[in-house]
């Protein structure tokens, strides 16, 4: 794109062309900034509409320019330590869940291998990245010598992207609603480790957009069949007929990361 023959100076340039005029009442009043380089009015309430867009195009654009055309979406637990830190987990349930911290990260090390190619990147893992399951992902990934993307959102205490996401594919977001886009946009799969809350959100609102065909039934796995049966009653569900008997066929259980892999190989859309 820098090299597009322009007509009339581009955005940068009027930029840098601001910055170096004479300081006076007039230039100095924040009336006088470009809009679009003014943080103050970029963050009115009236600008959300514009701050939402800028979040959905910003890592649009990156991921595009990156070649990634698909990816693999990995959601799971924070607070599930790696095994060898199991014995500082807080309690003795995630000390025992620390074994799907080595399946994630394998998984995603396997999908990582098969989604390399000569041009273009497929099967990019993503995840939250943050701690836990997510670095396990991240962290899988860059162990395959590929590239993976972290989806971190600004929250109330302290938070940093875990280290093994590829720098350049490592977003921040205000907004959970458009994170939650780009979590789904170019999904070939889902990967449910166990977890929490934010686990739970993003598991059932992905189900949700199977379920009612506002988004194409992709490979959905969730690791652990004990966890989740334990914590989710979907029997009971489907006995109430709050949700269909066929709608407990939209995900699959598996225990390792060899069985996932091979689930997604297996898998075929429904006719």
């Amino acid at each position: 794109m820098d090299n597009v023959k322009r007509s009339f100076p581009d955005a940068r340039t009027d930029v840098e062309r601001q910055w170096q005029t004479p300081e006076t009442p007039q230039t100095l009043s924040p009336a006088y900034r470009l809009a679009f380089a003014d943080p103050d009015f970029l963050c009115r309430d009236e600008m959300r509409g514009v701050r939402l867009q800028l979040e959905l195009t910003k890592p649009d654009l990156a991921m595009q320019e990156y070649g990634v055309e698909s990816t693999i979406v990995l959601f799971g637990g924070a607070r599930i330590p790696e095994p060898e830190q199991s014995h500082k987990a807080q309690t003795q349930t995630l000390a025992e869940l620390s074994l799907y911290y080595d399946e994630a990260r394998e998984f995603a090390r396997l999908m990582t291998l098969k989604g390399q190619k000569t041009e273009g990147l497929d099967y990019v893992i993503v995840t939250g990245g943050g701690p836990g399951v997510m670095e396990a992902g991240n962290r899988g990934a860059a162990e395959a010598g590929g590239v993976s993307i972290g989806l971190n959102i600004v929250l109330p205490h302290e938070q940093r992207p875990n280290d093994f996401i590829t720098p350049e594919l490592c977003f921040n977001f205000h907004y959970f609603g458009i994170r939650k886009m780009h979590f789904l946009m170019r999904a070939a799969a889902v990967a449910i480790f166990p977890g929490g809350f934010g686990t739970l959100d993003e598991m059932f609102e992905a189900l949700t957009l199977i379920q009612t065909k506002r988004m194409d039934p992709v490979p959905f796995l969730l690791f652990g069949r004990a966890f989740w049966e334990k914590i989710i009653n979907w029997e009971a569900l489907a006995e109430a007929g709050t949700i269909a008997r066929e709608d407990l066929e939209l995900f699959t259980y598996v225990e390792t990361a060899a069985e996932a892999v091979a689930a997604i190989e297996a898998w075929r859309p429904p006719t």
